[in-house]
């Protein structure tokens, strides 16, 4: 974060000045209190059950010199009357005065956000000083709390848009326009919100909407719905995919015994081969767009493939390791969604070992289809896995699916003590469910 007095923030918000003054906010904004460091500003919300001004202390002992938020605390205080208002005009303004050599790169998609932009992150800052959205940071604190990372030095700025409603991804291209806008795939994550995925579509699609002039639209050449918003944007057009006509296009997909991808990255001038060291088939296509964005960031695709041979992921997505017991474990238990979960099946079953155990758990947000997609995904699990765990009482169609190969539990403890009851040498268990069925809790148990 680039310093600023509490004078100036507070002209930029429209707040006064609660305590001294003549503070200067020299690191970065946090909203957890205990992740404060020396210099920083924590930024306190008033919420239903959590009043975030209370905890402006333990900010001032982690190292927070002061406070935005909607009343005094004991630290100097600029005082808004909307504390999401301020954080968002904050990071606008900051943003802003570092926007000459800054590029800034918009990412969003049903899924594969967080990987894509992990990699898109390394294939940026091989070439230059590049700030990226910390795991899934993506929504409307997110993003503004990520934009307040960057500083003088950063020539990239990588920021992960997430949506659950019409006009989401609107509000944070008002705070920055994106020069480079890429659109992973629409698909049936927060379809109990938006309704269908027309409507998921359109709110995709405000990222093309949102660049600047001139910026460039990197968009899936494999989802006929991405392919579609080439239609909202004037600007110049990349796409990725292995579809024939991508300009980034991905051939000689293979697999290694740890299902780990090795294929070739071809655009109209290069061909480079590419080892990742990821799981799953499906980061060959999430490789592909970082690779079509960095060009249009202006990183050659042979820095670019150099980058992503080394990269890695953000926790609990596609972690591979071995246990006490001989298993192997592959936890992808931050998110899931129908779409995701058949890829982490497939990678689940691409690697080599004794029986296939799918633990899985609820989906969240599927609307009215949630019992259909549960089942749907427990008969393609059951084609992948050898036993099916389905987690908690709202997981159970997944069991219905799955049929003879199903095993239904009450919950994550019931879990845990059915697999360290079976679980053999050689075995290989995937852990995927929703954020809120806390399966991440069943992956630390058995590591």
């Amino acid at each position: 974060m680039i310093p600023l007095s509490l004078g100036e923030i507070a002209a930029v918000v429209g707040g006064k000045i609660a305590g001294d003054g003549t503070l200067t906010v020299t690191a970065q904004a946090v909203l957890d209190g205990r992740q404060a460091e020396p210099g920083g500003l924590f930024v306190a919300f008033a919420g239903e059950h959590t009043d975030g001004h209370d905890y402006a202390g333990q900010a001032g002992r982690a190292g927070a010199v002061a406070v935005l938020g909607s009343r005094p605390t004991p630290l100097p205080t600029v005082v808004a009357e909307d504390a999401r208002a301020a954080l968002q005009a904050l990071a606008a303004h900051v943003v802003a005065r570092l926007r000459d050599g800054l590029t800034v790169v918009g990412l969003t998609g049903s899924q594969g956000k967080t990987g894509t932009k992990d990699l898109l992150a390394a294939v940026l800052s091989n070439t230059a000083p590049t700030t990226a959205t910390i795991g899934s940071l993506n929504n409307e604190l997110g993003v503004p709390l990520t934009m307040l990372r960057a500083d003088a030095a950063t020539r990239f700025l990588v920021l992960e848009m997430g949506a659950r409603h019409i006009g989401d991804i609107a509000e944070l291209t008002g705070l920055v326009a994106p020069d480079v806008a890429v659109v992973l795939n629409v698909g049936q994550a927060h379809l109990g919100e938006f309704g269908s995925r027309a409507a998921i579509a359109k709110a995709k699609g405000e990222l093309v909407r949102g660049l600047t002039p001139g910026g460039t639209a990197v968009l899936n050449a494999d989802d006929p719905r991405v392919v579609a918003m080439r239609s909202l944007t004037d600007g110049p057009v990349l796409t990725f995919g292995r579809a024939a006509h991508a300009d980034v296009r991905v051939l000689d997909l293979s697999l290694d015994r740890l299902g780990r991808p090795s294929f070739t990255l071809r655009t109209a001038d290069a061909s480079v081969p590419v080892a990742l060291p990821l799981v799953g088939a499906h980061q060959a296509l999430n490789a592909s767009a970082a690779a079509a964005a960095g060009l249009a960031a202006g990183v050659s695709l042979d820095m670019a493939t150099a980058a992503l041979a080394t990269a890695s992921l953000s926790k609990w997505r596609m972690e591979l390791r071995d246990l006490a017991g001989g298993a192997t474990l592959l936890n992808d238990s931050y998110n899931a969604n129908p779409d995701s979960t058949r890829a982490a099946l497939d990678a689940l079953a691409a690697i080599e070992g004794g029986r296939r155990i799918a633990v899985l758990g609820e989906m969240l947000e599927l609307g009215d289809d949630s019992e259909a997609e549960h089942r749907a995904v427990g008969e393609y699990a059951a084609s992948r896995a050898d036993v099916v765990v389905a987690v908690g009482e709202a997981a159970w169609p997944i069991a219905d699916g799955a049929g003879e190969r199903a095993v239904a539990l009450a919950d994550n403890d019931a879990a845990v003590d059915w697999l360290r009851g079976h679980l053999a040498a050689g075995d290989v268990v995937l852990v995927k469910a929703s954020r809120g069925a806390r399966l991440d809790e069943v992956a630390a148990a058995l590591a």
